[in-house]
């Protein structure tokens, strides 16, 4: 499907919402969304994907220093030193953001009140969240992933801050890399944010990032990936969609029920890919076990 580099505005955006919607279609009380689509058989099947045994992380390390992109740091004490005998640590974070590499639940955007699968919003609560919490994914997540490198396919390190990726973008890296997005695929998407930030220094998240414009929305559901991620928040900043800020985000979670993975770092990654000779791999991403928790930091790591 090529959607053509054409913005999806507002109204669109409130209509994805209801075309797009999984709601019901693995029951009235599913917690899982689309990673209903990793089946026994596609795991298997990526499994096979392992030949070389090489293993790289997607996660970068907890920032625990403010920055202009980490405006709330990740707190670290040490709580036994070779004063007390023993090595001991306290650490404690908002994962939500633009720094932490985790990933979000399906309780954590709301739409008119809603969450996935018609959800109240109500049930998100001060004691946490009573349906659809990160807790729901204690098996973890195990299925092929695929990394479609976007700079790489413009022949470019990285994109600039705030630039937009189009259906026809994930195409044509998809034909570069020689992989189609298939249901059941995590699918990681490289802006080369990283790789900017080395050369440039960090800048505010708020104002400008490369991601998804929101016109990739049917292609993501066409697709049927059975998760989304990026080493931005996959959507683009500014949105391009008028009062939707994070439309990817909102339409994604409420109502496809696609969890997101947010600040990976992709760069090793991306190496392996272009090492190894290919941008498919197993990819397992194991979240804390937090019962009403809104979202997990988490190290993903794909093996070749």
């Amino acid at each position: 499907m090529g959607g053509g580099r054409r913005d999806a505005d507002a109204a669109a955006v409130a209509e994805f919402h209801r075309s797009l919607s999984n709601w019901g279609r693995w029951g009235d009380d599913d917690q899982l969304g689309s990673l209903n689509t990793i089946t026994r058989a596609k795991r298997t099947d990526a499994a096979r994907l392992v030949t070389s045994g090489r293993a790289v992380s997607c996660a970068r390390p907890l920032p625990t220093e403010p920055a202009a992109d980490n405006h709330k740091p990740v707190l670290h004490h040490m709580i036994g030193t070779a004063s007390e005998g023993y090595g001991g640590d306290f650490f404690g974070m908002a994962p939500h953001g633009y720094a932490v590499s985790h990933i979000d639940a399906l309780c954590h955007i709301f739409h008119e009140g809603r969450l996935y699968n018609g959800t109240s919003a109500e049930r998100v609560t001060a004691h946490g969240a009573e349906a659809l919490s990160i807790d729901a994914l204690r098996d973890g997540i195990v299925s092929r992933g695929v990394l479609l490198d976007v700079p790489r396919q413009r022949g470019a390190a990285w994109l600039e801050a705030g630039e937009a990726i189009y259906p026809e973008d994930l195409e044509a890296a998809e034909r570069a890399a020689g992989v189609r997005v298939e249901a059941g695929d995590v699918l990681l998407v490289r802006t080369g944010r990283w790789a900017l930030r080395e050369e440039r220094g960090p800048w505010d998240p708020h104002a400008a990032l490369a991601g998804l414009q929101a016109a990739c929305l049917p292609w993501l559901r066409e697709r049927d990936v059975a998760a989304l991620g990026s080493d931005g928040v996959s959507d683009t900043v500014p949105s391009r969609s008028g009062a939707f800020r994070l439309p990817i985000h909102s339409v994604a979670i409420v109502a496809m029920g696609l969890h997101l993975l947010d600040n990976l770092d992709l760069e090793d990654l991306a190496l392996a890919c272009e090492a190894e000779g290919r941008w498919e791999f197993l990819l397992s991403i194991a979240p804390l076990v937090l019962v009403g928790g809104t979202a997990s930091p988490v190290n993903p790591i794909a093996l070749f």
